[in-house]
């Protein structure tokens, strides 16, 4: 390995988690692959050709940057859909490349309608209404200008979906406001399709409603954190477990994040070690040096609580996390030596970190533990 650290994606349990959600979900409907953040950390390079061969041909990202580079990871052209941010700019281009986009406010609207003339092309467009995230959709009030604006320039517009977010449906505490949202959007979406709008897909649900609010699932699910191995919450694998005999996780983890023994110091009996005075060695330790820290995502707040795998052993991360290294307690392996593997998040014989390992410690959601991983990390992809 020449980089200091490499993160590896595993093809067969991307496999195994596309087969178990196109299962449970049914074939009527369409899994778009929420691959924004990197791929939630992942590599929008490296897995998106994964997801297509899996049979995924719908894909959901952020912002217009993120569509161009799933778009140039594709084999063939499939749907992509921009939730987010579009300058003005590229609204000309996202209609010309045929990306689909939210629209949740009449100023979007407008911006696609000036570009969709300018072009004499369709607008792909998915109009989000605003029923109780408080966040970006379209009121009741604006919902009906738009719906006027649409109808007015027919021409110029492709009403590909009808959608909204519901609010943390992955915790009970959360329940009624949910319930709430639901009632709203079937609401509006009647007023759209009186008044002519009759999207192709009516979608509301992430990877938690998609399980625990199978109403919401209509035309389309919005994929992110399942697809990658992880549940919601814990909420959400438990409402799945339900009554089955067999208490066991369908989903795979795909990442794994490795590097390898950088040096190795011999320290003696107090001495401190690393930056400030937060380790002090009660008794004379070895220490393995090891090149990942803070800019590659590991987490400061891990300093003196982390837990790393060499040699088939958990080892204690020591003293403050560094920007580019981190060290651990290798006083229980003395055979030890500089290149062993260090396994940051995976398995190493029969023993594993998981990401919700790092969550437990450092407060931070699985989410935010794979977003914050490194684009630099090389990602190679494996068996």
């Amino acid at each position: 390995m020449i980089e200091s650290s490499r993160i590896t994606l595993r093809e067969k349990s991307v496999y195994n988690n596309i087969n178990f959600l196109r299962k449970k979900l049914g074939k009527k409907v369409k899994i778009s692959s929420v691959v924004k953040a990197n791929a939630y950390g992942h590599g929008i390079e490296q897995i998106v050709p994964l997801f297509e061969k899996a049979g995924i041909d719908h894909f959901s990202v952020f912002d217009y940057n993120e569509a161009t580079r799933v778009a140039n990871s594709l084999a063939a052209p499939q749907s992509i859909m921009i939730m987010g941010w579009i300058s003005d700019n590229n609204v000309k281009n996202a209609i010309l490349k045929g990306f689909d986009f939210f629209v949740f406010n009449n100023e979007r609207l407008l911006v696609a309608l000036e570009h969709a003339k300018a072009l004499n092309k369709k607008a792909r467009i998915h109009l989000e209404a605003e029923t109780g995230m408080n966040r970006s959709g379209l009121n009741n009030q604006e919902l009906i200008k738009a719906i006027t604006l649409i109808n007015d320039n027919k021409e110029y517009f492709d009403v590909q979906g009808f959608c909204t977010h519901l609010a943390g449906a992955e915790s009970i505490s959360n329940h009624f406001r949910i319930q709430k949202q639901i009632k709203k959007y079937h609401k509006m979406l009647t007023l759209a399709e009186k008044s002519g709008i009759i999207p192709q897909f009516r979608h509301m649900a992430n990877s938690a409603a998609a399980f625990v609010y199978p109403k919401t699932r209509m035309d389309l699910v919005r994929i992110g954190i399942m697809q990658y191995g992880f549940w919601s919450s814990a909420e959400t694998f438990i409402h799945y477990l339900g009554n089955k005999a067999k208490r066991i996780d369908p989903l795979e983890r795909i990442l794994g994040w490795d590097s390898k023994i950088m040096s190795i110091k011999e320290i003696k009996t107090g001495e401190y070690i690393g930056y400030g005075i937060t380790f002090l060695a009660q008794s004379d330790i070895k220490t393995a040096l090891i090149p990942v820290g803070y800019s590659c995502g590991y987490s400061r707040s891990l300093s003196n609580r982390g837990r790393v795998l060499i040699r088939g052993q958990r080892c204690s991360v020591i003293g403050v996390v560094n920007m580019n290294m981190i060290i651990a307690d290798i006083t229980n392996i003395p055979d030890a030596e500089v290149g062993d593997e260090v396994v940051i998040i995976g398995r190493q014989g029969d023993l594993e970190i998981k990401v919700s390992a790092f969550s437990d410690i450092s407060n931070e959601l699985n989410y935010e533990v794979l977003a914050h991983l490194s684009g630099k990390i090389k990602r190679t992809i494996i068996n």
